[in-house]
């Protein structure tokens, strides 16, 4: 039986603090897996269940330089989820790696200004000074080593300050650790920065809500004391305290903080709300559907954290990278320092001072970081903008995308079909033939009535009340209307039943029917009254979503079960290939057909409805649902779109680009600084102070250009 245990861990500054806490925690007796998110601050392990290591895992971290702070326990199999805060709270200036900086620096400008005074002790001076700095990194140095990471950046640091001593140029030495603290103090706060993101998230989260006491009264609660089936309050201007259904009231919800929609929605009885979206102008009666602990932004935060502690494929080729790439560095400063004094006679001083500057610049945290900070800003970007990714991999495998099939019924279209056309073919009005099938449709579940009860309620008809109403099975439904019997079904059945057929009426059907719409007649006796056609219309932004692919290189095609001439006719419209009049199952060997076709590295997604479409979504490199089925879709689609638009697979794909072309520029930064330090320093034009610029300088740079993907705004 094992357990996995929670801790916040503060001090993290990079990828390789991260490495240095799982390599130490992995040690441990007892344990079996360790995951840091350094993007959260949150550590999960995984360990015995008799052998409680929370104990150990609190005293063993302050060695390496951070503190681990106990949060949730929970048994394999169960679901945990930690405290709302990832942060200290304590400002930038009071933490320990501030302290050291600050005293390190206090330390040189007295050496500067003693040695002034005194220049005969100013070697003294220095080397003084740099043991304020240095002997804390180099305490941090022997413990990481000893729980297994030899090769860290304190290890590169001291040796290289040390030996910088020993060959006279303690001035530089104590220079180069004064800007190392300075740069982990910036790496520290850019890093707090790009955490804030989630915990933004955090504070969409309501804390109290008005619930309905006994009568009619209503009392203030905490919003976690909420349960499923209570009514609460929402008045204008609050936060809804809870997923929903409207129970009474209508008015207008600004649903931009959960789904990043920009235009409020208008809300009446039996609409959904999202728990920390803003009421408008009017008092809502909500009725509970979820609890706080699994509301649509907690399940957000959830997804979020979890996505942003799995690996990308790129972010686990760097870290192989990293863990190779430091032992070359410090074999490559070993031979600068020894191969030319002794095969070539060159001088001692002169190349064990190029091969320190080598470990300086050698040290792989600028490398490490460029992936991971890409990947968790543009997750927490996304989720802010109701586009949630499980994770780097999904992330990545999104901008790999060449071909994105598209299931119909309530992905492509909004699911309910509308009145589209009311052609009138007797002596009545198009709204007289309308308020006649809404007399007849009334009362009636079936989605095709409501349509029409729908239109007509919009159009403001009316008719006299129907009588001897009854239903001709599989047909249609009849009744008498001031004192005329009417009928209105299918076409086949209308043709039965109708004393005259004429060759307009049946062009009009056809022209209809050719359209994908389906169409329904109204009989006044014999004779044809009119005609009303109705389909599940195009959601407004479908065009555009499709276009948008398209003008980005992305193959769409249409996967549906709808027959094949209503698919076609919406595939027409879009300018997408159709395949129609399939099974679940189907859909699946559809996928599989259309991915045989591409070419080797290139992937295949699915969007679907989360719901009939799993299989599909399985089988797809990626699986996007959408937010109209937001409970399945959070769990089974590998990502899915919160406010159900089209577009926003396109934007999803765009920030996919975004954040791999930022993760290109960042290794580009870091491999390039350091290229040129290396060059500069082989020549003897730059020396250690510099070297730790290519470092330090390089991981603020990288990070502070991932943040930039936290702007990000969907364009």
């Amino acid at each position: 039986m094992e357990k996995k245990t929670q801790f916040r861990v503060e001090g993290m500054d990079c990828a390789s603090c991260a490495a240095k806490v799982e390599a130490a925690v992995r040690r441990l007796g007892g344990v079996t897996a360790a995951s840091v998110s350094l993007a959260s601050g949150r550590m999960t392990v995984t360990h015995a269940a008799d052998r409680p290591v929370a104990e150990e895992i609190v005293k063993v971290l302050p060695a390496l330089g951070y503190t681990a702070h106990l949060e949730a326990e929970e048994n394999h199999a169960g679901h945990m989820h930690g405290a709302e805060e990832n942060a200290s709270g304590v400002p930038w200036w009071k933490r320990s790696n501030a302290r050291l900086a600050l005293a390190s620096g206090a330390a040189m400008a007295a050496a500067y200004g003693a040695g002034a005074i005194f220049p005969r002790g100013e070697k003294w001076f220095c080397i003084l000074a740099l043991l304020v700095g240095l002997v804390p990194v180099a305490r941090r140095a022997w413990a990481t080593a000893r729980h297994g990471t030899v090769f860290s950046i304190e290890t590169l640091m001291t040796v290289s300050a040390a030996g910088a001593v020993v060959i006279g140029a303690a001035e530089e030495a104590m220079m180069v650790v004064f800007l190392f603290l300075l740069g982990e103090l910036l790496e520290g706060v850019t890093a707090e920065r790009a955490r804030a993101s989630i915990r933004g998230l955090v504070e969409l989260m309501p804390r109290v809500a008005w619930r309905r006491a006994a009568g009619d009264g209503f009392v203030e609660v905490a919003a976690e004391e909420l349960r499923v089936g209570d009514v609460i309050q929402v008045r204008p201007g609050d936060r809804v305290a809870a997923d929903g259904v409207v129970r009474e009231g209508a008015g207008e919800i600004n649903e931009a903080p959960v789904t990043g929609e920009s235009v409020p929605r208008r809300k009446t009885a039996g609409d959904p709300v999202y728990a920390g979206t803003v009421n408008g102008a009017a008092v809502l009666l909500v009725e509970v559907s979820a609890t706080a602990a699994d509301n649509t932004i907690a399940r957000i935060i959830r997804l979020v954290e979890e996505a942003q502690e799995s690996k990308a494929p790129l972010e686990r080729f760097m870290d192989r990278f990293a863990r190779r790439y430091t032992p070359v560095v410090f074999g490559l400063g070993l031979a600068t320092a020894l191969v030319p004094p002794l095969l070539f006679g060159g001088d001692w001083r002169e190349w064990i001072y190029k091969g320190l500057a080598l470990l300086l610049i050698g040290c792989p945290c600028a490398l490490v970081i460029s992936t991971p900070t890409a990947i968790a800003a543009s997750l927490s970007a996304g989720a802010r903008r109701g586009l949630l990714m499980k994770g780097g991999v999904v992330l990545e495998t999104l901008g790999k995308l060449r071909l994105i099939a598209f299931d119909k019924t309530g992905t492509l279209t909004a699911g309910t079909p509308q009145v589209t056309d009311v052609v009138a073919e007797g002596s009545f009005s198009a709204k007289e033939i309308l308020a006649r099938a809404a007399v007849l449709e009334a009362g009636s579940n079936h989605p095709l009535a409501r349509a029409i009860l729908a239109k007509n309620q919009a159009d403001g008809a009316t008719a006299p009340a129907a009588k001897e109403m009854r239903a001709l099975a599989g047909k249609g439904v009849a009744g008498e209307i001031d004192g005329t019997q009417f009928f209105l079904g299918s076409v086949m059945a209308a043709k039965e039943l109708a004393g005259d057929w004429s060759a307009a009426v049946q062009a009009h059907v056809d022209a209809l029917a050719a359209q994908g719409k389906t169409v329904s007649v109204l009989l006044a006796g014999e004779k044809v009254g009119g005609v009303l056609a109705l389909r599940d219309e195009l959601r407004p932004d479908t065009a555009a979503g499709i276009a948008a692919l398209r003008d980005r290189g992305i193959r769409t095609v249409m996967l549906s079960g709808d027959n094949r001439q209503t698919a076609e006719a919406i595939g027409k419209e879009l300018g997408m290939e159709v395949r129609a009049e399939l099974l679940p199952e189907e859909k699946s060997r559809q996928l599989a057909e259309l991915k045989a076709a591409l070419r080797p590295g290139e992937c295949i997604g699915l969007v679907g409805d989360g719901i009939n479409d799993a299989p599909a979504l399985a089988a797809a490199d990626v699986g996007i649902a959408m937010g109209s089925g937001t409970d399945v879709a959070l769990e089974t689609a590998d990502a899915a779109v919160l406010h159900s638009s089209v577009s926003d697979v396109a934007r999803m794909v765009a920030l996919s680009w975004a954040t791999l072309w930022n993760i290109r520029q960042n290794i580009a930064c870091a491999l390039g600084l350091k290229g040129i330090f290396l060059c500069t320093t082989l020549l003897g034009i730059t020396g250690l102070w510099p070297a730790i610029l290519a470092d330090t300088g390089a991981t603020v740079l990288v990070t502070l250009n991932a943040m930039r993907l936290l702007r990000w705004r969907g364009n």
